[in-house]
């Protein structure tokens, strides 16, 4: 019978707040803190500034390929007239003031890959943007989640310190009686109000507490609760089974990190080839459009035509750098080689931490029936404990001892509880869940 109070009474403590069908408070669910998370946190504002920068990259990348226009202007004045000798005499041949304009289209037509691979190392830029994007997405929810739930444990842990509080004010008063009466000694009635002093000390350590847990929320959040609003306590589980194996293979093939190496290693071949690309020649059409004459416009022109146009094939080739061009591809294939290194050193340490939330996640939930009956034992002993000291037959310290007993096991329900989800969210970080 006793068992069953007990249990009826932590199953109403633990729905309490939920079960406050008449309370004007509107209760945050999870989800919707999540959704205001991913509105408002920095990090993704971040993530999205830099996919956006790298957008802007495809397109300046692209534009290298479509012609470009230029123009010039230049004005001289010469201290002499220019003239030639023909057969001795001298002939006028400008003059002194000389104007030039021009227009010039130039499109290229071979870049010894070098446009071609810059595009590519752009484009592959933003897909690991976006799984920057992804990483921090996962963080941030997943973070909001411990988040959410360490904010239900403080706030438990303060009920329990205050329900210590009263349980232990109502055995100092019955103390102070009973010494009154000269049924206990003086030193036990020091121990009741040292207890209670205790208790109060450990309410305002649990109060400040879990306004530092609810301010980590708020800040995960981006922005303050909404006004008149509690979170939603989620404190039923339903555990499912895991293959650890299973987790692993989950991790190596959804983690942003290890996406975004593979990524690094592709775009790796595209810095060789463009390394590369200085041993080729670099050929361009060129369209040109120009004035010359001795005013502004450059319209007047005595001696020469005053405007022509051309059109040109060019082509340039650096054939011998002693030695640049093959040490840019060493460099490029160095780098890359250590990125290569450095992917196989994260997948074991992602392989270790998918491990190391397993088992984590596997003693919490073992910890929550352990804790559970422990504090159905501790309630039970407490219960006695106070029934034997209304009668005289325990002493003070027996009472305190078993009131400390249930303080601690409630403590630690509730820790295995929310510690269960603590744990999942982690697991589920590790593997790439959202």
């Amino acid at each position: 019978m006793c068992r069953f109070i007990i249990t009826l009474l932590l199953i109403t403590s633990l729905a309490g707040p939920a079960a406050a069908q008449d309370s004007p408070e509107k209760i945050l669910t999870l989800a919707e803190a999540v959704k205001i998370a991913l509105q408002n946190n920095p990090s993704i504002r971040e993530a999205e500034a830099g996919k956006e920068g790298a957008r802007a990259d495809v397109q300046g990348a692209t534009a290298d390929f479509l012609p470009k226009a230029s123009a010039q202007y230049s004005y001289a004045r010469l201290a002499d007239q220019p003239f030639q000798r023909v057969s001795g005499v001298e002939r006028f041949s400008g003059d002194e003031n000389a104007h030039h304009w021009d227009i010039t289209l130039t499109q290229p037509l071979f870049s010894g890959f070098a446009l071609t691979s810059k595009k590519q190392m752009a484009e592959i830029a933003v897909d690991i943007q976006n799984l920057e994007r992804e990483r921090t997405t996962i963080n941030v929810s997943q973070d909001l989640r411990i988040a959410w739930f360490e904010t239900l444990f403080a706030k438990r842990l303060g009920r329990v310190t205050e329900e210590n509080v009263a349980a232990l004010s109502a055995h100092q008063q019955n103390a102070q009686g009973f010494f009154r009466q000269g049924l206990i000694s003086r030193n036990d009635l020091l121990k009741a109000e040292a207890a209670l002093a205790q208790a109060l000390q450990e309410r305002e350590r649990a109060t400040a507490d879990s306004e530092i847990a609810r301010s980590r929320l708020v800040t995960i959040l981006g922005t303050d609760l909404p006004s008149g609003s509690r979170l939603e306590d989620i404190s039923a589980i339903d555990p499912r089974p895991y293959e650890l194996d299973d987790l692993v293979s989950e991790a190596m093939h959804n983690s942003p990190i290890l996406k975004s190496y593979r990524l690094g290693l592709a775009q790796f071949d595209s810095s060789i080839t463009l390394a590369r690309s200085t041993a080729y020649p670099t050929v361009a059409l060129v369209g040109k459009y120009e004035q010359n004459g001795n005013d502004l416009a450059a319209e007047t022109n005595a001696y020469t035509n005053d405007h022509n146009a051309s059109i040109a094939l060019t082509a340039k080739w650096d054939f011998y750098d002693w030695g640049k061009t093959r040490a840019n591809v060493m460099k490029q294939k160095s780098a890359q080689k250590m990125l290569a290194e450095k992917m196989r050193a994260m997948e074991d340490q992602t392989g270790l931490e998918v491990k190391r939330a397993y088992l984590d996640l596997h003693v919490a939930e073992k910890n929550i029936g352990t804790a559970r009956q422990g504090l159905e034992q501790a309630g039970e002993n407490w219960r006695i404990t106070e029934l034997q000291y209304q009668n005289q037959v325990a002493t003070s310290t027996d009472v305190l001892d078993s009131r400390s007993l249930l303080s601690q096991s409630e403590g630690n329900y509730f820790r295995a509880l929310y510690g269960y989800r603590i744990a999942l969210a982690r697991l589920e970080r590790t593997v790439g869940r959202k």
